[in-house]
C-alpha cells in the first residue's frame, strides 16, 4: 500500500471529529481536499472507511482499524521528533497531556509556566472524564496523565505530586452555613449531589465515608464540576468537590465550605504513566519542571513511598 503522513493525519482528524467539515476547519483545508484525501486512502485500502446515515458519519469496522493504526503512527513519530530534538540539545517538540476534568482548574497554569521555561514546546491538553481518561492510556494517546486515583487494572508508574483537598459545599443560604466542627451525623438528612460513578472525586469521598459508617442520600448525579456547583448553590444539595474545583472565594459561587469533622480530605494529584513507556525528551523535561513537587522516589523511577497526609480537622 501506498499510504501517506498527510493521509493518515486527515484520516485520523475526520475519524476523530466525525465530520468533514470539522476536519478541514481544523486542518486549514478546504473540505473538498478533506473527501479527496480519505477517498484516495480508502481506495489504497481497498474498503470503505465511513459511512454516512442522513447527516452522520459513522466508522467502518476498517476505518476503526486504521484509526488505532494511525494513532499508534503520529504517536511514534511524535515521540521519535521530541527524541531526536533530545539527542541534538534541543528542547523542543510536543508534550501530550491527558488530565481528569477536575484538574483542568490548574493544569493549563503548570503547561504555561512550563512554556514559558521551554517556548519551543508545543502542547496538547486532553481533558476527559476519568473513564476515557484510561481508555486513552491504554491506547497509548499521550504522554503522561493527571488523575486523582491512578487505575487499578493499568499498571503505571505513579508520581503523586499537588495536593488535592476535598471539601463539603453548600448554598450560602445553609442552614449549616457558619456552624463550626459539624459531626457526619447533621448530614444524615441532608440530600447530595455527586459526580458519577467512576469519578476519583467520589471514590475518595465513598472510601472516608464507608469508613465512618456513613451512608450519603444521593439525590441526583452529574458529570460535571461546574453544573453541581450551580445546583448546591441553587439550594438542591450538598457536595463533596475538590478545593480546586472552587473559586478563591466560594461567595463568587453562592457557596459556601462547611467546616464538617474530617474535612478537607488530603489527596494528592497523580502524575502517572504505563509502565515500560520511553518517555521523550519532552516529557523527561516536563518531569524535571515539576521537580520537587514530585514524589521524589518516583521520579527517579524508583518504588512509591506513600506521603504523608496532614492532620486532619
Amino acid at each position: 500500500m501506498k499510504v501517506t503522513f498527510h493521509q493518515l493525519e486527515v484520516f485520523e482528524c475526520v475519524a476523530r471529529r466525525l465530520s468533514f467539515t470539522r476536519a478541514a476547519e481544523e486542518l486549514g483545508l478546504s473540505q473538498p481536499t478533506v473527501s479527496t484525501q480519505v477517498r484516495q486512502l480508502s481506495d489504497e485500502i481497498g474498503m470503505p472507511l465511513f459511512e454516512q446515515l442522513g447527516k452522520t458519519v459513522y466508522l467502518t469496522d476498517a476505518g476503526k482499524e486504521l484509526l488505532v493504526a494511525a494513532q499508534a503512527v503520529r504517536s511514534t513519530w511524535s515521540d521519535f521528533e521530541a527524541n531526536i530534538a533530545g539527542l541534538q540539545g534541543l528542547t523542543r517538540g510536543t508534550l501530550k497531556l491527558a488530565c481528569v476534568t477536575t484538574a483542568k482548574y490548574f493544569a493549563p497554569e503548570l503547561l504555561g509556566a512550563f512554556c514559558e521555561r521551554y517556548p519551543e514546546v508545543e502542547v496538547r491538553l486532553e481533558i476527559a472524564n476519568r473513564d476515557t481518561l484510561f481508555n486513552r492510556m491504554r491506547a497509548n494517546l499521550d504522554d503522561v496523565y493527571i488523575t486523582s486515583l491512578p487505575p487499578e487494572d493499568i499498571e503505571v508508574e505513579d508520581l503523586p505530586f499537588q495536593e488535592n483537598a476535598l471539601v463539603v459545599v453548600a448554598s450560602m443560604r445553609h442552614p449549616l452555613s457558619g456552624r463550626r466542627d459539624i459531626d457526619l451525623a447533621s448530614l444524615a438528612p441532608e440530600r447530595f449531589i455527586l459526580r458519577e460513578n467512576g469519578s476519583g472525586t467520589r471514590e475518595i469521598m465513598e472510601n472516608h465515608f464507608g469508613q465512618h459508617g456513613f451512608v450519603p442520600r444521593v439525590r441526583m448525579e452529574m458529570g460535571s464540576n461546574e453544573a453541581i456547583k450551580h445546583a448546591v448553590a441553587g439550594g438542591l444539595g450538598i457536595s463533596v468537590l475538590s478545593r480546586y474545583a472552587i473559586d478563591a472565594n466560594p461567595a463568587h459561587d453562592r457557596l459556601c465550605i462547611l467546616d464538617v469533622q474530617g474535612f478537607p480530605l488530603y489527596e494528592k494529584w497523580h502524575l502517572v504513566y504505563p509502565k515500560g513507556k520511553r518517555l521523550s525528551a519532552v516529557c523527561r523535561s516536563f518531569l524535571g519542571f515539576l521537580g520537587n513537587s514530585l514524589d521524589p522516589a518516583a521520579a527517579a523511577g524508583g518504588e512509591r513511598k506513600a506521603l504523608p497526609k496532614k492532620s486532619q480537622k
